[in-house]
């Protein structure tokens, strides 16, 4: 039996256009000693598959880590492999506020070292011993308290579209550079402070609510679900919304609107924007905010060399390419240079 996907992405949306079925695009995480990862993974492909379950999951030693988009018409089976997992069972699925057929095309279920990149010696934590959840009621009240730090615990292209009011931003690529960043900054106030954070599940508040503990910090909340279950929750039990803008997630989505405001700006013109990109160039697949005026412009891409490259037939694209390793750069994220709004 095969244990990997051999369609591509267009055989599989062509599949999802026939099958005519709502798809529902959720996520969930659960760290969890897991003794053998590749059995665990093979056994979740072979059962997931059988349901037409799309997604990128990561499984470690630590736990698993799931991005999905599930045939509604199947979520109780779904919902039933998941639960016939003993340390699933009841396990909580953060079903997302907007759904799209192709968030996912492919079902990738991958081992690695970590769940979650940390760059954490496992002595710095204790998952056992992290900050106090909050539901979104008792956030938006610490939110307002004085005495609160909030922190973003995502990263600079995340917060760049949509954030809690009065968040403290890091400007970082990674979950990992945060983390010494936010100790040092507010390290004077982990005994006199309420240190809150949040992130878009909740699964890298585990690890840096954890962390900061570890440190000697006394008042440490998080939220509890992320943003999506805030977002839930604001809906159904008609609390105030603080969240203002999008939040980014990591599908063919690119983000789920949960507010009507627009925070950030076109990357190449300044004209506000929220719409992430990937420059149509191969060679260089920048992550940008572009609008429409511009990705006609640019023909879809981040710049005048990237579109002339872009214009060429393929088989002169892939010429350029040839013999050329593709470094860490090629999942580089744009920034917005503020300069350019004196140009409007």
């Amino acid at each position: 039996m095969q244990l990997y996907n051999k369609l591509s992405k267009k055989e599989r949306l062509d599949l999802i256009n026939r099958a005519g079925e709502r798809r529902l695009t959720l996520s969930f995480y659960k760290y969890h000693q897991i003794k053998n990862t590749t059995i665990f993974r093979n056994y979740l492909f072979i059962e997931w598959d059988k349901l037409d379950v799309l997604g990128r999951i990561y499984i470690a030693n630590e736990g698993i880590n799931a991005q999905l988009s599930v045939p509604s018409n199947k979520m109780i089976e779904f919902k039933n492999s998941i639960d016939n997992v003993t340390f699933l069972n009841g396990v909580r699925l953060n079903i997302a506020i907007e759904h799209d057929n192709e968030a996912f095309l492919k079902l990738k279920i991958k081992v690695r070292d970590k769940i979650v990149a940390d760059g954490l010696n496992s002595n710095e934590y204790n998952l056992d011993k992290n900050g106090v959840h909050v539901n979104a009621e008792k956030f938006n009240e610490l939110l307002d308290d004085n005495e609160t730090i909030t922190i973003d615990m995502r990263n600079h292209y995340e917060s760049e579209i949509g954030h809690f009011k009065g968040a403290k931003l890091p400007d970082v690529d990674t979950f990992r550079e945060s983390l010494p960043i936010i100790n040092k900054k507010y390290d004077r106030h982990k005994k006199d402070k309420n240190i809150l954070m949040y992130c878009t599940g909740g699964i890298r508040c585990e690890k840096a609510s954890a962390y900061l503990m570890n440190k000697g910090y006394k008042n440490v909340y998080q939220l509890d679900g992320g943003i999506i279950e805030y977002a839930r929750q604001v809906k159904e039990k008609n609390i105030e919304n603080k969240f203002i803008g999008k939040n980014f997630v990591f599908d063919n989505r690119r983000g789920e609107r949960i507010s009507g405001d627009i925070i950030s700006n076109c990357h190449q013109c300044g004209k506000k924007c929220d719409e992430h990109v990937n420059c149509n160039n191969e060679a260089c697949h920048l992550l940008f905010i572009q609008c429409d005026e511009c990705q006609k412009k640019y023909n879809g891409c981040c710049s005048d060399d990237c579109s002339n490259i872009y214009s060429l037939p393929y088989e002169k694209q892939k010429e350029l390419r040839k013999g050329k390793k593709n470094s860490n750069k090629i999942f580089k994220k744009g920034r917005f240079d503020k300069s350019i709004i004196n140009k409007i």
